[in-house]
């Protein structure tokens, strides 16, 4: 199978912040839902619709408009896509698959990067 045939749609876009509360109280206004509380790494998740954002606090942010750190992928198959991916010559940003402990059975996941090197595209299996 070719990469591509790994992933369907949009999962989350990732935007960080210097205040989650400000964060939060934003995407609230705008009609969106808190889906996802995670203290370790300060990040929330917050749904309207299909519509998923990831936010969390760091210190540096861009600071101007159009500044989005990844946009994640669904995907059925983290492992396989990375080899996938990886054979087809795109820039990894990971040497390997990622794992991180959010929601019930956790994510896997990995990123490439984007052109001109201003996104990460993030493809995860949850």
């Amino acid at each position: 199978m070719s990469f591509s045939d790994y992933y369907s749609g949009v999962q989350h876009i990732g935007i960080p912040t210097k205040d989650l509360a400000a964060a939060e109280a934003f995407w609230t206004k705008l009609g969106f839902t808190k889906t996802g509380d995670f203290p370790v790494g300060n990040v929330i998740f917050m749904k309207r619709d299909n519509l998923v954002i990831e936010t969390w606090q760091q210190d540096e942010v861009a600071g101007k408009p159009g500044a989005i750190n990844h946009i994640s992928m669904d995907t059925t198959d983290a492992d396989a896509a990375f080899v996938a991916a990886k054979a087809e010559g795109f820039k990894l940003i990971d040497s390997e698959v990622q794992h991180l402990a959010f929601w019930e059975k956790g994510i896997k996941f990995f990123n490439i990067e984007g052109p001109d090197a201003v996104i990460s595209l993030n493809f995860v299996k949850l």
